[in-house]
């Protein structure tokens, strides 16, 4: 079954860090993800983030404010 997976921010060097590095470990763990890039403002506080980048998995925040590392990016998509 595939995850969906929301990347929240700007569009800014981070965010779009997050979610290569989301694809990237996803594939390494053989996953089927869809990736995608949430920049409307409305969308992002509707979502709950107050900082950014933020990763949601299935429609639940699990990371934001930061760049998760490639062991927390694991966590969240078991």
């Amino acid at each position: 079954m595939m995850k969906q997976i929301n990347v929240y921010g700007s569009g800014c060097k981070n965010c779009v860090t997050t979610a290569e590095r989301l694809e990237q470990v996803a594939k390494e763990l053989g996953l089927a993800v869809s990736v995608t890039k949430v920049t409307d403002l409305e969308a992002i506080m509707t979502a709950g983030v107050m900082s950014t980048p933020a990763v949601g998995v299935d429609g639940v925040l699990k990371h934001s404010g930061s760049v998760p590392t490639e062991e927390q990016i694991k966590k969240m998509l078991e």
